[in-house]
């Protein structure tokens, strides 16, 4: 519920951490994360809740790199328990069939 400005850098290091040991070039993560700034910046309002910076991320690593979106969902969906996490990894799997 509070307001706080786009931190490039937290997105950078979130997405890094997601795609830690994986075949994910840095330089795509970091053009990933300047175009999400642009979009953002070009804005009307520009305010932007973090949940839409969140399916930003969710949507671009799902197709990057299956592992590292499971890894970042993980994190950001808080799964409470271990049917949330398979019935991501059903949704994941569905997706990419």
């Amino acid at each position: 519920g509070r307001r706080e400005g786009f931190d490039r850098e937290k997105l950078l290091a979130g997405l890094l951490k997601a795609c830690e040991k994986r075949p994910v070039p840095r330089e795509g993560i970091e053009q990933f994360a300047e175009r999400v700034q642009s979009e953002l910046g070009n804005r009307e309002g520009r305010e932007v809740p973090a949940a839409v910076i969140g399916e930003m991320v969710m949507e671009w690593l799902r197709q990057t790199d299956k592992v590292a979106y499971i890894r970042f969902a993980s994190v950001y969906r808080e799964f409470a328990d271990l049917s949330s996490f398979e019935r991501e990894l059903r949704t994941l799997k569905k997706k990419t069939m």
